[in-house]
């Protein structure tokens, strides 16, 4: 295994906010974030750990900051996967610093002790912002930053974390894969009766 656990909560948290909640290119269309009323929606689809009982409620407050959270963490991935390592550190530095990201063992009754980045009582913004942030930063300070990446699709720019075993993953999803593969096909084809 790459990353433990709660790592990996962190790391496909951070995944899922930038590709939710930033604007660009996905699967080869346009895509739009969410705003307004449906950005809350967002964000909770987007965080792990929802309830049983439903949709949480996301104050508006609360989603905007995420929406912003994504903005710079999209950077830092776009950095990193453009071999700009120090510019992804100046763009996640200040995140780290403006969250208050600091660790320290926290637990829910009747859970193990957890590493969290953040105090009990911050906003459910600054818990995840801080904890996205650290995941970034202990993958890029671990020499692992090679396994952030944007997608290498066809008008896709959505962003991943590579957990293969060989650090050659390339595309987002399954689907932007088989879209490149089939537009390798055609071009071949074409080449081949030409």
């Amino acid at each position: 295994m790459l990353f433990d656990s709660h790592m990996a909560v962190l790391l496909d948290a951070g995944v899922s906010l930038v590709n939710a909640l930033t604007d660009g290119e996905a699967r080869g269309r346009p895509y739009t974030a969410p705003r307004g009323a449906d950005l809350c929606a967002a964000v909770d689809a987007a965080l792990p750990g929802g309830t049983a009982s439903g949709p949480r409620a996301i104050e508006p407050g609360q989603a905007a900051a995420l929406a912003r959270t994504a903005q710079e963490l999209r950077r830092v991935f776009e950095a990193v996967s453009a071999d700009r390592i120090d510019d992804a550190v100046v763009a996640l530095n200040p995140l780290l610093r403006s969250s208050g990201a600091r660790p320290q063992l926290d637990r829910a009754a009747g859970e193990p002790w957890q590493v969290h980045f953040h105090g009990a009582d911050d906003s459910l913004a600054v818990g995840w912002s801080a904890g996205c942030a650290t995941g970034l930063a202990m993958v890029i300070g671990g020499d692992l930053a090679g396994r952030l990446g944007v997608c290498q699709g066809t008008r896709c720019d959505r962003v991943y974390v590579d957990t293969s075993r060989n650090a050659a993953r390339q595309f987002c999803s399954t689907a932007c894969q088989n879209r490149a593969k089939a537009a390798a096909f055609r071009t071949r084809r074409a080449q081949e009766s030409g």
